[in-house]
C-alpha cells in the first residue's frame, strides 16, 4: 500500500452524458491557430505555419460555470473550442488510426491572459503566464463518439451577454482532429485521459466580470460560463 507523504491532489475529472461515470483528465494539449481566419486576426500568415502546441495543466480545467477573473491582467480573451477526449494513446499514431483513440468530444473555453502572453511574445519567453494559469479552461461534459460520431462540419459559436462573437464551422480548421493526433504523437506518446483543444475561430475579445458566455458546437454540447 502506497503512503503519500502529503494528500494527493483530487483528480480532475469531466462528467460523460448519459452515464454515471467521469473522464479523469490526464494532460491538456492545446493547438494554436488552427482556423486561418482566427490565424489572420492575430497578425499570422496560416499559409506558412505547421501546426504549433501548448499546455494546460491538467487542473486548470473546471467545470463549477464560473470563471474567476485572474490576477495580473486587464485584459482577458475567450477563445471557444471543441475538446477531444482520448481513451487510447500511443506514440506515431498513423492518420487514419487516430479517431480510433477518440473517447469523445466536449466543448471548451482557452482562456488568455492576452497581454501577459503579448509580453513573453515580444520577449521570446514561454506562454504559461498567458494560458496556464488557475481555472483557464471552462469544460462542459463529454458525449462519446459511439454515441455522436465524429464532428467533422458541425458549426462552433460564442455569444457573450447574448450578443454573437465567434460563428464557424469544424470543416474550417487548418488541420483536422485526426491530422492534430497523429502530428502531437509524433513527439509525445499520447496517453488515455488526455484531452486536445483544437483550435478555436476568429472572434476573440476580452471578457469583464460579470459577463456571460454562452459556447456551443452543435451535437457536441453547450457551455455557459460566467465571469466572476
Amino acid at each position: 500500500m502506497t503512503t503519500y507523504a502529503i494528500q494527493p491532489a483530487a483528480p480532475v475529472t469531466l462528467p460523460i452524458e448519459g452515464t454515471d461515470k467521469v473522464f479523469p483528465v490526464a494532460r491538456v494539449f492545446c493547438i494554436g491557430r488552427n482556423y486561418a481566419e482566427h490565424a489572420r486576426e492575430m497578425g499570422h500568415d496560416p499559409d506558412r505555419e505547421p501546426p504549433f502546441f501548448f499546455m494546460k495543466p491538467a487542473n486548470a480545467v473546471t467545470t463549477t460555470g464560473q470563471f474567476p477573473y485572474p490576477p495580473g491582467t486587464s485584459d482577458v480573451h475567450h477563445e471557444m473550442e471543441m475538446i477531444v477526449a482520448l481513451a487510447k494513446g500511443g506514440r506515431d499514431i498513423p492518420e487514419d488510426k487516430a479517431l480510433d483513440c477518440v473517447y469523445g468530444y466536449g466543448v471548451g473555453l482557452d482562456m488568455t491572459r492576452r497581454d501577459l502572453q503579448g509580453e513573453a511574445k515580444k520577449l521570446g519567453r514561454p506562454w504559461e503566464i498567458g494560458k496556464a494559469f488557475d481555472y483557464a479552461a471552462p469544460c462542459s461534459g463529454l458525449k462519446r463518439a459511439a454515441d455522436i460520431g465524429h464532428p467533422v462540419d458541425n458549426r462552433i459559436t460564442l455569444d457573450v451577454n447574448g450578443k454573437r462573437r465567434q460563428d464557424s464551422t469544424l470543416n474550417k480548421m487548418i488541420w483536422s482532429v485526426p491530422e492534430t493526433i497523429a502530428y502531437i504523437s509524433r513527439y509525445f506518446e499520447l496517453l488515455p485521459g488526455d484531452i486536445i483543444m483544437s483550435g478555436t475561430p476568429e472572434g476573440v475579445a476580452a471578457v469583464v466580470k460579470g459577463d456571460t458566455l454562452v459556447g456551443e458546437v452543435e451535437g457536441v454540447g453547450r457551455l455557459e460560463v460566467v465571469v466572476v
